[in-house]
């Protein structure tokens, strides 16, 4: 069945309080999808954000993030006042995330809520607890340890709480009692508030996409407190971290700085941490998209120290073995595999074997008619054709980055005499393609300037700001989407 999907973080829905949240603007956002009969939503990871805030880098690869609890569900419960929450000062911009002030003020309002928390009253906070107790206690302490240490990471804790040391944990659980109870509310409010969001988008014939990153952060609870899973060293430093190498774009590289998975010891457990990881994304989502999926086949490793990613070597990694394991136990998987970057024959092989569908991005293509991100070059429909997705630019900024024998080129390819026509010729040329799914950013429907950018790689500080406004979403854009769909049947 061919769909159409619009990628467009939480985060990024109208909100007067700093960042899109999952109340109110999330379900009216679901009923606009629905009025442009777009068939998926796709969001980026609901982890909570770390350092540089970047979804990719999480102190849990299964948390959610606090940012996201909707206040106004929460004063809908008894469990905050208005003013408690809308005195503060959340930011000038309504176009952009400021995530200094989020940081400051989310967390004291939730703690407000979190004093009027009575269990009793909420009789599925027991149940949440006893089924994610696995990951859940040892988060909610980790998170505690986090705060009382003014937010350092773990490697800079003191010594027998950095290294996990079985005394100082049970001391600090103690200790810390009512902090990793706060921990646990918010993670039970994030789930209630998440289940409710997803029921009304599927409900409405929309499925969620969701994203999951192949690394964990180095300050995490995976690796603070599960050392094995990873390439360390006795004293529980990285042997070697993960990037790629240089190419054309990237002189240097690109220095990830994730620590890299200890295959060796994933195989000898049958893979189960990866499993009950894939496991918990589909019970999230409806779709799971996996980052950076070459990664499997093999993995780029850089020394742990070095300051950029020319040394480094290629190296072996589960491969199919993991997915065909995985199925064994979950079933067959709804899973996009982000085939882009360096792809061997070796990568496609093990592609064509899990044979869950790629990605093409078609800012990629415009460089003549062999290219393989153009749609008439598209060998199967098991692919989702993005105009764009999270790491490129607005299709209005690309467009000012193509040089002349490019732009020429795709002016010929889309059939447009005008450059500022490209960018919806390129949506077009996606929901026109024999891909089974099309997607594009929300940013390319609102005819976004260089400015709506998402995110750019390898920086840090002004990404993942953007923001819609309410009087965004209108009817007429979602007329002008439904057109669409019509048009090329999906």
């Amino acid at each position: 069945m061919r769909k159409s999907c619009i990628l467009m973080h939480i985060s990024s829905l109208p909100s007067e309080y700093g960042i899109g949240q999952m109340g109110r603007a999330a379900f009216e956002f679901v009923d606009f999808l629905k009025s442009a009969e777009v068939k998926c939503w796709q969001i980026l990871p609901l982890s909570p954000t770390s350092y540089g805030d970047s979804p990719y880098q999480s102190f849990s690869v299964k948390a959610g993030n606090p940012y996201f609890i909707d206040f106004e569900v929460l004063e809908g419960d008894g469990l905050l006042e208005h003013h408690e929450f809308a005195s503060f000062e959340w930011g000038n911009d309504p176009k952009s995330v400021d995530y200094s002030l989020l940081y400051q003020h989310c967390y004291e309002v939730l703690k407000i809520a979190y004093g009027r928390f009575k269990p009793a009253k909420f009789p599925e906070y027991k149940k949440f607890c006893e089924e994610n107790k696995k990951w859940l206690d040892e988060y909610a302490l980790f998170m505690a340890l986090k705060f009382k240490n003014g937010g350092k990471p773990w490697y800079e804790w003191d010594e027998e709480l950095s290294m996990h040391k079985a005394k100082a944990v049970s001391a600090a659980k103690k200790e810390l009692k009512n902090d990793i109870g706060f921990h646990k509310f918010i993670q039970f409010e994030f789930s209630r508030q998440w289940s409710e969001l997803k029921k009304y988008a599927n409900d409405n014939g929309i499925e969620i996409i969701g994203d999951i990153p192949i690394y964990c952060a180095l300050d995490s609870v995976e690796a603070w407190s599960s050392p094995r899973l990873f390439q360390f060293d006795r004293k529980r430093r990285p042997t070697a971290v993960a990037g790629c190498p240089p190419d054309d774009f990237s002189p240097l590289g690109q220095l990830w700085g994730n620590p890299l998975y200890n295959w060796s010891y994933h195989k000898k457990t049958g893979y189960e941490w990866w499993i009950d990881r894939i496991r918990a994304a589909t019970e999230l989502y409806d779709i799971v998209r996996i980052d950076h999926f070459r990664g499997f086949e093999s993995y780029y490793t850089i020394p742990f120290g070095n300051e950029d990613a020319t040394i480094g070597e290629w190296k072996k990694g589960p491969n199919y073995e993991l997915f065909r394991l995985a199925e064994e136990k979950l079933g067959r998987l709804n899973i996009i595999a982000e085939d882009l970057g360096f792809i061997t024959p070796e990568v496609r092989e093990m592609l064509d074997k899990c044979g869950y569908p790629g990605m093409k991005v078609l800012q990629f293509g415009f460089s003549d008619g062999k290219n393989e991100y153009l749609p008439h070059n598209f060998s199967s429909t098991n692919y989702f054709a993005y105009t764009g997705t999270h790491d490129n630019e607005t299709l209005n900024g690309w467009v000012e980055t193509l040089d002349k024998k490019s732009l020429k080129f795709a002016m010929k390819y889309l059939n447009v005499k005008k450059k500022k026509d490209i960018p919806m010729a390129v949506v077009r040329a996606a929901w026109g393609s024999v891909a089974e799914v099309a997607a594009a950013q929300i940013q390319d429907f609102l005819d976004s300037p260089k400015e709506g950018r998402m995110n750019t790689p390898s920086t840090l500080g002004g990404n993942w700001q953007f923001r819609v406004q309410k009087s965004d979403l209108t009817p007429e854009l979602a007329k002008k989407i439904r057109k669409l769909n019509r048009l090329y049947n999906r």
